[in-house]
């Protein structure tokens, strides 16, 4: 086992955590704070998040998608440019916080359009500081150092990750979650799931620290996952905020084989259908799972064995069991598990040119799946 581990960022979790931020923004810092559809407005966010920056230069840009899209951060960058800011803020769910690393690494290059660059060495440029108040967990964004971002001119939605864009802090107050819908809810406890899963369920390695931190937030999840649609009661937002910021802060991740192979298909999903995203990944995971069961059978056989207790000796039956009820799951917090399910035109010939022009063609983690493996996934998860 070998690996680099550095998580540099500063978490503030819990109630009235949001007034730390007069301690956390230098005094002198000139803020574009990044925001979403303006629930923050409705909802009490917004007006915690300006008493806290008091005095300091502000401006504002609303209006970035539930899959932000690099043409509006053009625009933020345009605005960000004129105010001459040097920090952003991004207040929301992850998509907003990939938004404002992405933003803060756009705002570090003089290109009117670095999207080519910066899909040529998204490390190359240096940004300039963020930070993050979360109010929507699912993606761990506010700890990491990935940004997803589409392009409506390019018709791609892919990665990005750059160590140097983590946000410097990241506040978590779980009382914000308790006026989002149950829509929102479900989906960030299902992708907080397939982020456990992306990096559990692939080749036994020597980890047991690993795992078995991997296999507590499986428990959490499954548990408080449900607690939190039903009631939206302060102990499940505080689990479900926990378990997703620690399911994708690179953690569970050291030293492991990945796979990520259900989310380069979901993000082509979102791309071509604009499905949410969570849901994209529902309806491909128990697919693929099944498709690559032999390769991933020790791993899908502990799983079952010690999140679901399922009991037997053979781990095909347990194996083939844990995908049963890890789909019942989905199910269970009102997502798809069938591509039908939310797409009635639905073509797989677009989904690999998708995956061919984001240069997504050896996925999985022993880069295995290619354009004929993806399309036999599709097929299964139709």
């Amino acid at each position: 086992m070998r690996f680099d581990f550095c998580n540099p960022t500063d978490i503030r979790f819990g109630q009235g955590q949001i007034a730390a931020l007069d301690g956390l923004v230098p005094k002198n810092a000139k803020v574009l704070l990044l925001y979403g559809g303006g629930s923050i407005k409705s909802n009490g966010v917004y007006e915690q998040v300006a008493a806290a920056l008091g005095t300091r230069a502000r401006v504002d840009f609303g209006g970035v998608e539930p899959n932000p899209v690099f043409e509006t951060l053009c625009k933020a960058a345009t605005l960000g440019r004129s105010a001459r800011v040097d920090f952003v803020l991004g207040v929301g769910g992850g998509s907003v916080i990939d938004a404002s690393k992405f933003l803060a690494v756009m705002l570090g290059t003089d290109l009117h359009d670095p999207w080519d660059s910066l899909v040529a060495n998204y490390e190359s440029v240096k940004p300039i500081p963020n930070g993050a108040v979360l109010t929507l967990p699912a993606t761990g964004s506010e700890s990491n150092p990935v940004s997803v971002i589409s392009s409506d001119t390019r018709h791609l939605k892919i990665p990005f990750a750059s160590q140097a864009a983590r946000p410097a802090f990241a506040i978590m107050d779980p009382t914000t979650m308790q006026s989002l819908s149950r829509r929102q809810l479900e989906n960030g406890v299902v992708d907080s799931l397939t982020h456990v899963l992306e990096q559990y369920l692939t080749l036994p390695v020597n980890a047991p620290v690993q795992y078995g931190f991997s296999e507590t937030l499986l428990e959490v999840l499954i548990e408080w996952g449900p607690v939190l649609v039903e009631t939206t009661g302060l102990d499940a937002c505080e689990n479900i905020m926990w378990a997703a910021n620690q399911a994708l802060n690179g953690l569970i991740g050291a030293g492991v084989p990945q796979d990520w192979s259900t989310h380069m298909i979901g993000h082509a999903i979102t791309a071509l259908y604009g499905i949410d995203h969570a849901r994209t990944l529902t309806m491909i995971m128990p697919s693929l799972l099944r498709y690559k069961l032999d390769a991933k059978k020790k791993m899908l056989a502990r799983y079952g064995r010690r999140v679901w207790k399922i009991a037997g000796d053979d781990d095909r039956t347990v194996a083939e069991e844990a995908i049963a009820r890890t789909e019942a799951f989905m199910a269970r917090m009102g997502c798809p598990v069938r591509i039908s399910e939310a797409v009635s035109n639905f073509n797989a010939a677009d989904i690999i040119r998708h995956l061919q022009s984001a240069r997504q063609t050896k996925l999985g983690e022993a880069s295995d799946i290619g354009p004929d493996q993806v399309r036999d996934v599709l097929a299964l998860a139709a």
